[in-house]
């Protein structure tokens, strides 16, 4: 999505921003911020599955080493096509590794630690954490564009559109550090 160049989701913003400002590639400031968002939500008494941790690990790994073979796309039907089928794939990936129920990203597990110590929403807390990524992001340098706006309102329905094709599962309470300590 980021190589067709018409924005990317808010939290993308968000990284690539901090990685124009600071000396960390794309692929490690969304490292760190996921471990920034991991150790919030442990203080709020939210505990990370495994599949918390891989995913910070893995998705920052993935788009350093994938990210450079990609060309730029400079034609719009290539730009959009290129977009869409990225906003696609992801949520594609977002619906199977929710599915495997192993624990969320470090962004969701931050966004229920802060619901349950606020009670409020989780639309609530989610839309303003985006809000407040997408914002931060843009101020930093990020690349805000009509892309942004539609990987924002899609990735939601399209994630939930393919979880119905996947089998429903019983939601565990289990986590890292009660799986060790337990």
């Amino acid at each position: 999505m980021l190589k067709a160049n018409l924005g990317v989701g808010p939290w993308s913003v968000f990284y690539i921003g901090v990685s124009t400002r600071l000396p960390l590639t794309l692929g490690r400031a969304i490292q760190v911020g996921g471990l920034f968002m991991i150790l919030l939500a442990l203080l709020l008494k939210t505990y990370p599955g495994i599949g918390t941790i891989l995913h910070m690990f893995f998705m920052g790994f993935f788009i350093d080493l994938i990210n450079p073979l990609i060309p730029e796309i400079h034609f719009l039907a290539n730009q959009v096509a290129v977009l869409a089928c990225g906003t696609v794939i992801f949520s594609i990936g977002s619906a199977l590794y929710i599915n495997a129920d192993h624990g969320v990203g470090p962004k969701d597990s931050m966004v229920l630690g802060i619901c349950k110590k606020t009670g409020r929403s989780i639309r609530l807390i989610y839309n303003a954490m985006e809000i407040m990524a997408l914002s931060v992001g843009y101020f930093l340098g990020g690349p805000v564009g009509i892309g942004t706006i539609a990987v924002a309102l899609s990735v939601g329905p399209i994630i939930q559109f393919f979880l119905k094709f996947l089998p429903e599962k019983e939601v565990r309470k289990q986590s890292i550090l009660r799986s060790i300590f337990h």
